[in-house]
């Protein structure tokens, strides 16, 4: 293929397999005048593996606007640049929004060349509703502001997405618990496409307990998946509900569960029962 002049390619690299590597990802790579990687020295091996001799600058989260002047410098002189993350699709919690932004508002063509990304790839074997979805990147580091990031998120009704460090996944999960209801079903999806890949699904509590029990599952690059609110009620109660309809329906009938449920919980009789559907959908088998 032609390598277009003064074009910024926006290349996705694999999450760790390298056969998720695209043809074209490769021939771009090759083609291009300039590759701005997010970690030059990271990236080498990969680069080495497909044969890939372009010059590699450094663009990560320290020197963006620095060197994104100086990237959009040489595409107006027709200079073709392959911005590429260490790994994934970049601009996905990495750098190159400013690079791009500028380069968009320059009439400077961006072109993407799609490929792996983690939270498309965690959420497409999750099990958990998928037709509308919300990615919050990182969570606070702090307890704190984590967890008053989780409250603003609390009934929000989309299957909600996270990454996370190795770190403080335990710590995540146990506020995303205390949070979020100790019942709300959520998927941890570590290692992605590598060696140690894990997508491992239980209640929040269950997830807390699973990664005490063993210190391996600690470690990694993890990507979290949280099944929405599904009563929709923004009160204090849905835990409280969670816990009541889980042990009604086990019973009875869905309908008698909900109507039983509703004059417990003081909650509406119709949020009761479509939350009782959609838990009895997300659960396996």
């Amino acid at each position: 293929m032609s390598i277009d002049r003064g074009v910024l390619y926006i290349v996705a690299t694999p999450l760790g397999n390298l056969g998720d590597m695209s043809p074209r990802a490769v021939e771009v790579l090759s083609g291009v005048t300039l590759i701005a990687a997010e970690d030059t020295r990271h990236s080498a091996p990969l680069l080495r593996h497909f044969g890939v001799r372009t010059p590699c600058i450094a663009l990560h989260e320290h020197n963006e606007r620095e060197v994104s002047s100086a990237i959009l410098e040489r595409l107006a002189k027709g200079d073709s640049v392959a911005l590429i993350s260490d790994a994934g699709t970049p601009l996905v919690s990495d750098p190159g929004y400013h690079l791009v932004h500028a380069a968009r508002a320059k009439g400077i063509r961006v072109a993407p060349v799609p490929g792996p990304s983690a939270l498309i790839a965690a959420l497409s074997a999750s099990g958990l509703p998928s037709d509308r979805f919300v990615f919050e990147g990182f969570l606070p580091a702090r307890t704190g502001a984590r967890r008053a990031r989780l409250e603003e998120l609390k009934v929000e009704p989309r299957t909600l997405i996270f990454y996370e460090s190795p770190h403080r996944i335990l710590d995540c999960i146990d506020d995303m618990a205390t949070v979020f209801g100790a019942d709300r079903p959520a998927v941890i999806a570590r290692e992605l496409t590598k060696l140690f890949e894990t997508i491992h699904n239980d209640a929040l509590a269950g997830l807390c307990a699973w990664l005490r029990a063993d210190t391996n599952q600690q470690r990694g690059e993890f990507v979290i998946l949280v099944h929405g609110s599904m009563l929709g009620d923004s009160g204090e109660s849905e835990a409280k509900a969670q816990r009541i309809v889980r042990i009604l329906t086990a019973a009875l009938p869905i309908k008698q569960a909900a109507a039983l449920a509703a004059e417990i919980t003081g909650l509406k009789k119709n949020a009761l029962y479509g939350y009782a559907l959609r838990l009895k959908d997300s659960e396996p088998g």
